[in-house]
């Protein structure tokens, strides 16, 4: 493959910001107490959860910082390629299914930001039931949910950014979550 030779490799760096980034988004708790379903859809939407925290933490910081997200970006869909092909899906339909990722993630990340931004638990609670519960709402696990993410946006922002830089990402436990009044 001579196409791999120019290919830029990621840094030790971006490649342990995104494996931070998918082991929170495996949190059992995630499956179970905020039944989010434990299906492709839903763990892709999950890492786009969190991955939407991180990147928008992230922006504004610089040309290093935004070269340095984009980087981890390109190596989530980079990984999404991979896994689309380990799971048999063909070489000529795997490009049009990481294009319909891609709409999925900017899409929830132009609702999921304002509502962080504003701090509505409602406005990001119905984005969540659209996206990760569309034929079974679940309100309270989407308030829940809710909730976790605004207390992730203020974890994330109260942490350096050399440290989220460097793959020390410090996120909420979700357990704390699961028994929240809604």
């Amino acid at each position: 493959m001579v196409f791999g030779l120019f290919r830029r490799r990621s840094t030790e760096a971006e490649h342990k910001v995104y494996c931070e980034i998918v082991a929170q988004a495996r949190q059992p708790a995630f499956y179970t107490d905020f039944m989010v379903p434990d299906t492709i859809d839903g763990r892709f939407d999950l890492i786009v959860l969190h991955a939407v925290l991180y990147f928008r933490r992230m922006r504004g910081e610089g040309a290093k910082v935004s070269e340095f997200a984009q980087n981890v970006f390109d190596l989530f869909f980079q990984d999404m390629d991979a896994s689309l092909r380990e799971m048999g899906v063909s070489d000529t339909r795997v490009p049009k299914k990481v294009k319909v990722m891609g709409e999925a993630f900017y899409g929830r990340a132009d609702v999921y930001i304002p509502a962080i931004d504003n701090a509505d638990a409602e406005d990001l609670s119905a984005a969540l039931g659209r996206n990760l519960f569309p034929d079974n709402p679940e309100p309270m696990a989407q308030m829940r949910l809710a909730q976790y993410m605004l207390e992730a946006a203020g974890k994330l922002s109260g942490q350096a950014t050399g440290d989220l830089m460097e793959g020390r990402l410090s996120w909420p436990d979700p357990e704390a979550f699961k028994d929240l009044p809604v």
